[in-house]
């Protein structure tokens, strides 16, 4: 009887924990990247750069700052002067309710930001607020300044060599949650 619990409980929880969708989590103060399965952490990635001018509410195109939020990754470029680029679905439909509301886009973008997000396409990426946002490696790019600065124009970026050991995680509507 003994045995046939064990073999049950360890069914049970190796099929509940395959179950659980692997998904981001973006510590944008500890500058840390967590790859997290349900509430376990699977993987960590440490000394991340955010945009130049930190994380916020991101106001327009342009303004240096990352944007806080829940956002799924929408698409991949493997070839990306940036090594490889996970882009996200920023602006999200809760990015546009605020910009509707604070009247930094119309309503026609609002809506085709929205109807973006509920058919799973990447929304629009020329409206005012912005877009190509995403998680992405150094390519060329300096190491130390990566080391010593927050250097990205919004997106997130890590090593390249970062970047190709969080690649094997990627899928195509993962979460990724920016805090």
């Amino acid at each position: 009887m003994r045995y046939f619990i064990f073999l049950f409980s360890l069914f049970y929880y190796s099929h509940s924990n395959a179950q659980q969708a692997v998904w981001l989590l973006v510590d944008t103060q500890a500058k840390v990247i967590e790859v997290k399965q349900g509430e376990q952490i699977v993987a960590t990635f440490e000394q991340i750069s955010i945009g130049r001018r930190g994380a916020g509410l991101k106001q327009k195109r342009g303004d240096g700052i990352t944007p806080l939020g829940t956002y799924k990754i929408t698409h991949t470029n493997p070839k990306s002067r940036y090594k490889t680029f996970f882009g996200l679905n920023y602006p999200s439909a809760e990015d546009a309710n605020l910009a509707l509301l604070d009247a930094r886009i119309s309503h026609k973008t609002y809506q085709r930001i929205v109807a973006a997000q509920q058919q799973n396409r990447i929304p629009p990426q020329s409206t005012a607020l912005g877009g190509s946002i995403g998680i992405h490696g150094l390519g060329k790019g300096n190491k130390q300044v990566h080391s010593l600065f927050d250097w990205t124009r919004g997106c997130i970026a890590l090593t390249n060599k970062q970047i190709s050991s969080l690649e094997k995680w990627i899928y195509k509507g993962m979460l990724v949650k920016i805090e």
